[in-house]
């Protein structure tokens, strides 16, 4: 509320009614009081006027002005109002107590309500109680005063140290101290103009800091667990965010920490409950809202101590300070900035709608990419099933053939197949010569033929055929007795191991409890080793 001098009390009617205040009875008429009083107070002059003093009455008299004319016998300034005491003789004998003093002080300076002082600010001082004690000076005076804590509240500005400001208040007299104080329940700045420059060189600064830096900014939670809105407990905005939020996402949690958004304290008030939010770590984003204002009320804004309490927060703040012309230093120091609450509502909460139409999307999606990726990977599978199957396939054939090749190189390296190999050789040696014999034997015959030597050529035959009979006959006797079933027939055996078939040729070869086959010249034979002699 901006201040109202005492002369523009005819245009406002509640004003009027706060500035006329009953005249007591026995209001002194003097210096002290006509100075700072409201013109209507001023115009009130009494002829006489009776002042209450306990157990006695002190009375005051104002004599009229002097005619025109007056004689030279009468003094210089004779025509002059003055202050003439009046006093019963029994009265004047007797002093006054110094709380008596006092009190008269204090009554007479009572009327002096609403009064605007203008002067610089000097010692500022909060009190435990809250309050704040200071003194108010120009030139040449300093007179002492007091803004107590629920005015502190309401003034859209804090006094501050060497800044020249207009109060509005009353005077009161401290009899306790003896000291005279000038009691403020409003502060404005002398000129708007100085508190737009002290923004400006505030701007200048974080701006060199990099605090209005983009990339310095915290992203906003896609879906927030709570919300944390800081604003005035009795504000239109609470009802628009909750309606806002709780349209979009019905079940979001609003944590709200009531905060004083206009006046000397709302900065303070502001930070705390920034510092606290961030400390109680039960929302994962702020939201920082007021319904707009003009420049002093929306000052709290524009204070280094809620700007630097928005930089240090660890959770993103999201402001939404009403429909103003100027950006605040709290819009562009914040994350995301947002003209009126419905707008910070939709900002920091999706339409849990869209959420459920956007899941079911995606469901389907991802549905229809699992299905894709299983039958791939099935595809793969059964390939890979066959490679191992044809892997398995050659990993035990590969020994089976091993050991049939084994088997085979074992049964040529054995004496019986050498026999008989080198008996089929004979065979066909044996085919080949009576071949070889025959044809010779036809050419033979068809020469004797010729030349009639047939007999003699028959005869030669018969011997060659009775010789070559005869070799060969003493060849294979020397084979049957090379062979080994010769030899066995003779009372000799073959021992093989019985698992693999291999022959024995030394006791080294053998242990104990080794299972053997002998083969002898008519059958064969088992049996286990009991003791072995190398």
């Amino acid at each position: 509320m901006p201040l109202l001098a005492a002369g523009d009390a005819a245009a406002r009617p509640d004003a009027v009614r706060r500035l006329r205040r009953s005249p007591r009875r026995g209001d002194r008429v003097g210096d002290l009081a006509q100075r700072g009083r409201p013109p209507d107070q001023q115009a009130r002059l009494h002829q006489t006027g009776e002042k209450h003093v306990p157990n006695r009455r002190l009375t005051w008299q104002i004599p009229p002005p002097h005619p025109v004319g007056r004689s030279a016998a009468q003094p210089p300034g004779g025509g002059d109002r003055k202050l003439i005491p009046v006093l019963k003789p029994e009265e004047a004998q007797r002093p006054y107590t110094v709380t008596e003093l006092a009190n008269e002080i204090r009554r007479e300076l009572r009327p002096l309500t609403a009064l605007l002082l203008k002067g610089e600010v000097s010692g500022m001082k909060r009190g435990t109680a809250g309050h704040y004690n200071f003194s108010i000076q120009d030139g040449l005076s300093r007179l002492d005063a007091v803004l107590f804590a629920d005015d502190s509240r309401r003034v859209t500005t804090l006094p501050e140290d060497g800044q020249v400001f207009i109060f509005r208040g009353r005077v009161d007299f401290f009899g306790k101290t003896g000291r005279l104080s000038f009691i403020v329940d409003q502060v404005e700045f002398d000129d708007v103009g100085k508190l737009r420059a002290r923004l400006e060189e505030l701007k200048r600064r974080l701006e060199l800091e990099g605090a209005f830096d983009p990339k310095r900014k915290r992203s906003l939670p896609f879906l927030p667990h709570n919300v944390a809105l800081l604003t005035s407990p009795t504000g239109a905005v609470i009802n628009d965010l909750q309606e806002t939020i709780w349209d979009r996402y019905p079940n979001m949690g609003i944590v709200l920490y009531p905060v004083q958004v206009q006046g000397a304290g709302a900065p303070m008030s502001v930070t705390r409950a920034l510092r606290r939010c961030n400390q109680e770590k039960v929302a994962d984003v702020i939201v920082l809202a007021r319904g707009g204002g003009s420049f002093e009320e929306m000052y709290a804004f524009n204070t280094e101590l809620v700007a630097r309490a928005i930089l240090d927060s660890r959770l993103p703040v999201v402001t939404a300070l009403g429909h103003t012309s100027d950006r605040t230093v709290a819009d562009m120091v914040g994350d995301a900035e947002c003209r009126t609450p419905t707008e910070a509502g939709a900002r920091v909460v999706p339409k849990k709608a869209d959420l459920l139409t956007s899941l079911r999307e995606r469901r389907r999606r991802l549905e229809r990419e699992v299905g894709r990726r299983l039958s791939r990977e099935m595809d793969g599978l059964k390939s890979l099933r066959m490679r191992l199957l044809r892997l398995l396939t050659t990993l035990i054939q590969r020994p089976a053939d091993r050991v049939a090749r084994a088997q085979a190189d074992l049964a040529k390296l054995s004496p019986v197949h050498q026999i008989e190999r080198r008996e089929l050789g004979l065979r066909e040696q044996q085919r080949r010569l009576r071949a070889a014999v025959t044809l010779r034997l036809q050419v033979s015959r068809g020469r004797l033929a010729a030349t009639g030597g047939q007999e003699r050529i028959e005869r030669a035959l018969a011997n060659r055929i009775t010789e070559e009979a005869r070799r060969l006959e003493g060849q294979r006797r020397r084979l049957v007795a090379l062979s080994p079933e010769s030899v066995l027939t003779r009372g000799y055996s073959i021992t093989r191991d019985a698992a693999t078939g291999v022959i024995l040729r030394s006791a080294a070869q053998a242990s104990v409890e080794q299972k053997v086959t002998i083969q002898l010249g008519s059958g064969t034979l088992g049996g286990r080793v009991e003791e072995v002699e190398a």
